[in-house]
């Protein structure tokens, strides 16, 4: 990029600022959804960055890239969300599993729950690759992966989203967060140690890549023929032994194939349940948008945003986020009709 965009944008030119950052504000929404765990705070996140980018055009020193500048204020608007706002998680890790004979219990009000990334609307798939990158982009917003991120102190979690996702180097970080290199390294151990021992196995990409196209075409397929005919036996069939489900914004989650089973029975699955699924990608991940039948409208209205997790070719978790607002990032449609 010449410098001329630099220049009127220094000079109060707004387009030409837009010119400037704008290549970048997708792929600054995926770090600071990593960050945050929530879509909606990560747009806060970019907003609060984008303005402060504004302010400080006279900070952008031709050493510094645009890009690694834009991360720099990014990753500190980030850090200072943090701190007012819960640690989000997602139901396994806020309270044990729940029998699934008494249903589902109510939503907690406050917001704790991670939150779903269709990474189809943001663009994940467009952010450059880096060899030195220890997670590949898509990688890193998978729900585990992002899950784990959330258990590590905020300075953690910047230092190693910094260097093992966007492989920026030791005195990168250390001049974004203002610590020396040396406290980057010790601090980057710590949280590898965490993340690694959060992780449950093989990412989703990986696991993806290893199910051949056609085999992975038939899972999306017995699933959806399954889920809309509500036959419980057959989505059961498709489930690992110890799947669990889970349904934020309620903190109940069950484990093990007969629970799941006892409870889409009871409850989503039930006599008379009428379901359609619109298959898309979310966190990286196979997903499903679940809409269900309502009459008064005669439409089907959003139900959940149902996020898989596979083991081979058997589903290992499913993560139900349910209402509409968890379809306000994806660009599904409103409601489907008849």
């Amino acid at each position: 990029m010449t410098d001329a965009p630099l220049d009127a944008a220094r000079r109060g030119n707004e387009a030409a600022f837009g010119q400037l950052v704008g290549p970048y504000r997708r792929e600054l929404h995926a770090h600071a959804y990593r960050m945050l765990g929530s879509v909606v705070d990560a747009e806060d996140a970019v907003q609060d960055a984008m303005l402060s980018a504004w302010r400080g055009l006279a900070s952008l020193e031709g050493r510094s890239s645009v890009r690694s500048w834009l991360y720099r204020i990014t990753t500190n608007a980030s850090l200072k969300l943090i701190e007012p706002r819960p640690k989000r998680v997602l139901p396994i890790d806020y309270g044990p599993a729940a029998d699934p004979h008494k249903g589902p219990s109510e939503p907690l009000l406050e917001s704790v729950w991670l939150e779903p990334f269709p990474d189809e609307r943001h663009g994940v798939d467009t952010l450059p690759a880096s060899p030195e990158a220890v997670y590949e982009q898509r990688e890193a917003v998978e729900l585990a992966f992002t899950a784990a991120l959330q258990h590590l102190p905020p300075q953690q979690r910047a230092v190693l989203i910094l260097r093992d996702v966007l492989a920026l180097s030791a005195r990168e970080v250390a001049e974004t967060l203002q610590i020396t290199p040396d406290a980057v390294d010790s601090t980057l151990r710590r949280a590898r140690k965490t993340v690694a021992d959060r992780l449950p196995g093989p990412s989703q990409q990986a696991t993806l890549r290893s199910v051949e196209d056609a085999q992975l075409r038939g899972i999306v397929n017995r699933f959806v023929a399954a889920w809309e005919s509500s036959n419980v036996d057959a989505v059961v069939a498709l489930l690992a032994d110890d799947v669990r489900l889970a349904m934020p914004p309620l903190p109940s989650w069950f484990s093990g194939r007969d629970a799941v089973a006892t409870f889409l029975r009871g409850w989503p699955l039930s006599a008379g349940s009428r379901w359609q699924l619109v298959p898309l990608r979310v966190n990286g991940q196979l997903a499903f948008g679940g809409y269900t039948w309502n009459e008064p409208s005669h439409m089907y209205l959003p139900n959940c945003l149902n996020v898989l997790t596979l083991h081979g070719s058997e589903i290992q978790e499913m993560t139900a986020f349910l209402g509409s607002d968890a379809f306000r990032q994806t660009g599904l449609p409103d409601q489907l009709p008849s």
